[in-house]
Formats: C-alpha cells, structure tokens, sequence
C-alpha cells in the first residue's frame, strides 16, 4: 500500500535525493537485462531522457504481447496513463518512469479501463503501480463488463489494490464522476491543461469493454494531444457529437492501431499531425489475419490522408519464439519553446511508411506514395 510521505529534514531530503539517484541507476541498469533476457534484439536498452516543458513518453513493455502505458511530464506534474500489457512489465515501467520521478509521486493517474494489457500493472499482489508509487488522484472507468471480483482474478486484484490506495489517502473519480461534478479540467501549471472528455459509454452499457475507455485531451498553447483508449468506432462517433474536438497535434492511436478504431470520421474531425502507436508490430497475439494485425491496413488507410508521421513502439520477430524488437522503441513527444519534436528512444526514427514490414505487409495508400 503506498504510504503519505512526511516531510524530510533539509540533510534527509538531500540523502533522499541522492539515494534515489543511486536506486535509478540500478533499475535502469536491471531494466536492461529484463529487456535482454526477454528477448529484444537490439544492444540498446529503448529509453531517453529530455528535459521539455511536456513530455509525452509512450512505453515499451518488455515482452511481446501489446499494451498500454503512457508516462507524461508536465512541468512538475507526473501522470500515468495506463500499465500494461502484463503484469510482468511492472519492472520495465519503473525503471524508465524513475528516471523522471525522483519524489515516489505521481499525481495523476488514468486507467482507461478493464483489459488486461492496460491496466495488469495495477493489478498485482505487493508490486503494483500503487504500491509503488504514491497517487494523489486516481481517474478510472465508470462501467466495465466485468463481474468476477475473487482476488485470484485480474478485476479484483485491481478492485483490492484501488481500495488500498484510496485508504492511504488517494482522491478517486470515475470518469462519469468528472463529467457529472464539472471537475473535469485540470490544471497542470505553465499553461497545461487536462481534460477527461465526456463519452456515452461512461454511463451507458457497452457490448465490448473497449468502448468504456476513459478519453483524455491534453492542451499546451495551440497543441492539442489525443488519447483515446481502445474506443471503437461507436464509441468515437458519440465522443465527436459529445465534445468539440479540435484539429490535433499528437494522436495516440486508438486500439493500438486496430481496424475497429481511429475510424475515418474522427480522423477527418482530428487531423494529427503525429499518430503514436503502441504495438508489437505484427504479431499474431490476436489474428493470424495479416491485414488485421496491429497496425491494420483500415488504420493506415484511414490515417493517411492526414499524415505520414505514424511511430510504432515495437515490432514482432518472431511469436511463437518470444522474439521481439524496438521498432522506434520509447517514442517520446516533446513540446517546449522550440516546438515539437519526436525523439525515438530506440535510435532509429523511421515513419512506419519507411519501415521494411510496411513494404512486405501493407498496401501503401495514395496519400503516401
């Protein structure tokens, strides 16, 4: 459970700081070998520091399988948006967000909602996020199709693990509870804001579990920055005629680029300038259906008109193998005084359209040729 801090002696906050210095390079050095050990063929541990007044960082996660976590630094405000995609990735989440949180702090943090490869980190027994980590406001989904909540169960661990947290003095909302009490719009300081968008499967039964995820608007200046969930087409249709959505500079791709996402409709409303990814690229985890391996064939068709700018986080070797590789690796976004700029945590900053595996597996759309 994680524990209210008091406040340190000026000598203790030093040693403190020193200390997690000293632990940071030890995780980082032990998030190397996870990486290598599960199999990433790449001599480079995918992970880069910046210094940016917003920093978007979207996370590999150590094994083959697709999930969900997204690290954002706004000024000195920390927020975690989801942690999957196993419950074994915990370790590779925290040696990369400890090179950015030094005070055990996280001040916000969003589970979009109830599958396993976006919120298994907060689901484990003694070691998850919110053990890990002190939250001071928890943002989750109102409504789920899950009912089991036995402990030996993902949905009631995390039940277990939430209700911990709270009683160690975490604020929580529900996405609906933003939207119905108007405390949906937070302020991060230097001109950041967060927004939790209104969406009707907040308050309405939905047939996948996808269409309850919590959706998210970030604004900094005149850049606007997108993050969806899994929301499917449905689900986006209704976010559209709920909120006045602008034209955006970063979008991270619904449903990890799958074909029931990022639909036309809302590319034509959005139109981003940079699309994120968060995938093992090409791997069969759900369909041995080449087209509809993430990121899909409709997903590419339906962004292209808007931009080739498309960065993928990981990418599929060999699945039956356990084999896997950094595609752009760590992709972190980073907006200050000089702009916005992509930086590719695994040293290699191709668009998707560049990569090998978009020439053997997809069709290039006539935006892009």
């Amino acid at each position: 459970m994680a524990k209210r801090r008091k406040k340190l002696s000026p000598a203790l906050t030093a040693f403190a700081a020193i200390l997690s210095l000293l632990v940071g390079v030890v995780l980082g050095a032990l998030g190397a070998v996870l990486y290598s050990v599960a199999g990433f063929e790449s001599d480079k541990l995918p992970s880069t520091v910046v210094d940016g007044k917003l920093e978007i960082h979207f996370l590999e996660l150590g094994n083959k399988y697709t999930g969900d976590c997204t690290y954002i630094k706004a000024g000195d405000v920390d927020i975690l948006i989801d942690a999957g995609s196993r419950t074994t990735s915990v370790p590779a989440i925290q040696s990369y967000i400890d090179e950015y949180v030094t005070d055990g702090k996280l001040e916000y943090v969003i589970v979009t909602h109830a599958h396993q490869d976006h919120y298994a980190g907060f689901s484990v027994k003694d070691g998850s996020i919110f053990d890990l980590y002190e939250c001071e406001v928890i943002i989750d989904f109102a409504l789920t199709n899950q009912t089991d909540k036995d402990t030996s169960n993902m949905y009631g661990r995390y039940l277990n693990e939430l209700e911990a947290e709270i009683a160690a003095g975490a604020t929580h909302y529900t996405a609906a509870e933003c939207r119905r009490e108007g405390n949906y719009l937070f302020d991060l300081g230097d001109g950041i804001t967060m927004e939790i968008l209104d969406s009707y499967y907040y308050y309405n039964e939905a047939e996948s579990e996808n269409d309850y995820s919590v959706c998210t608007l970030f604004t900094y200046g005149d850049n606007s920055y997108l993050f969806t969930g899994d929301l499917e087409a449905d689900g986006e249709q209704h976010l559209m005629e709920l909120n006045d959505l602008p034209e955006v500079t970063l979008y991270k791709a619904g449903h990890h680029g799958s074909k029931t996402s990022s639909s036309a409709s809302l590319m034509a409303v959005i139109k981003p300038e940079i699309v994120c990814v968060c995938c093992c690229c090409g791997s069969s985890e759900y369909t041995d259906t080449d087209a509809n391996q993430f990121p899909t064939q409709q997903f590419v068709d339906n962004v292209a008109p808007y931009t080739d700018k498309v960065y993928v986080t990981t990418m599929c070797v060999d699945y039956d193998a356990d084999r896997f590789a950094s595609m752009n690796g760590n992709i972190t976004v980073v907006t200050d005084k000089n702009g916005v700029r992509v930086i590719c945590g695994s040293g290699d900053d191709r668009v998707l359209k560049e990569w090998e595996w978009f020439r053997e597996h997809r069709t290039v759309p006539d935006a892009w040729k």
